[in-house]
């Protein structure tokens, strides 16, 4: 397995503002996702002892599990602002040559796994890929 690149040693692109690019939808899913688990760090107890408390209830949940569930709110609440939205976002920018050089490792260990599968079953090349090796061997 590849060895990560430490970020620093990544060349990023400038950046001039806080958020440069409009996001797609599934950018602004992951962007999203980052601040979910960031907000839900920080109350992990609260969420913790909620769910504790609400394992094998149902509908008595709500007043026999109010004071858990009142901190767990307040603590969502507290965190769930947009400087952490926006420390989502940095985050999500900050990481992008790291996704981009995993990709690429995905990528090319994908292309080692076809040959090695063709090798194996001895699956020919395509039409002129065999005519060259051919011409190789000769």
């Amino acid at each position: 397995m590849m060895a990560r690149p430490k970020p620093e040693s990544l060349q990023s692109s400038p950046v001039p503002s806080r958020n440069p690019l409009p996001l797609s939808a599934a950018q602004e899913s992951q962007v999203r996702d980052l601040y979910y688990k960031k907000v839900r760090g920080h109350c992990a107890n609260e969420i913790r002892d909620f769910a504790s408390c609400a394992t094998n209830r149902t509908i008595s949940a709500t007043w026999a599990c109010r004071k858990q569930r009142l901190a767990m709110n307040s603590c969502m609440i507290q965190y769930a602002s947009q400087k952490e939205q926006d420390a989502a976002r940095e985050e999500w920018f900050a990481n992008m040559d790291l996704r981009r050089l995993e990709m690429e490792e995905k990528r090319r260990q994908k292309v080692e796994a076809e040959k090695f599968f063709k090798e194996w079953w001895d699956i020919p090349k395509s039409s002129g890929q065999n005519e060259e090796d051919k011409a190789e061997k000769d």
